[in-house]
């Protein structure tokens, strides 16, 4: 895994997926995205899509200020076994997302978003091995 990419080239894979992703949730709200397209098609109304998309946005903020801490452009303090742990968790998430992606109806999550998902499983592994944990 370690001899794939280097930690600092998978925190920023991760760091520009979730800006992307960021800026994507950002654009729904703004209606530039209609939000038909988004959760499934399964929003009613405008005022269901904010809760979603704050969740959505609230969520990204959170997962890209884990990265950006990792990283090092954020300086603070965190014990190095809960980002290992952080790491394995998002890594556990983004496997569980791929088999769900693999396992749609819709053609889209079979053949584009299953291999993203399957990509940042494969990105946060590499953080999480990045260093080992004292038993």
């Amino acid at each position: 895994m370690k001899a794939l990419f280097s930690e600092r080239r998978a925190l920023h894979g991760l760091l520009v997926f979730f800006l992307l992703t960021l800026v994507f949730h950002a654009l729904v709200v703004v209606g530039m995205i209609p939000y038909a397209l988004v959760w499934g098609g399964r929003l009613r109304d405008t005022s269901q899509m904010l809760r979603w998309e704050a969740g959505a946005l609230t969520m990204t903020l959170l997962l890209l200020a884990v990265v950006a801490v990792q990283a090092g452009y954020v300086k603070i303090r965190v014990h190095p076994w809960v980002m290992t742990v952080a790491f394995s968790l998002l890594f556990l998430f983004f496997l569980v997302n791929t088999a769900g992606n693999l396992l749609a109806a819709d053609k889209l999550e079979n053949w584009l978003f299953a291999p993203l998902t399957l990509l940042l499983a494969l990105l946060s592994l590499r953080v999480a091995v990045s260093r080992a944990l004292p038993l």
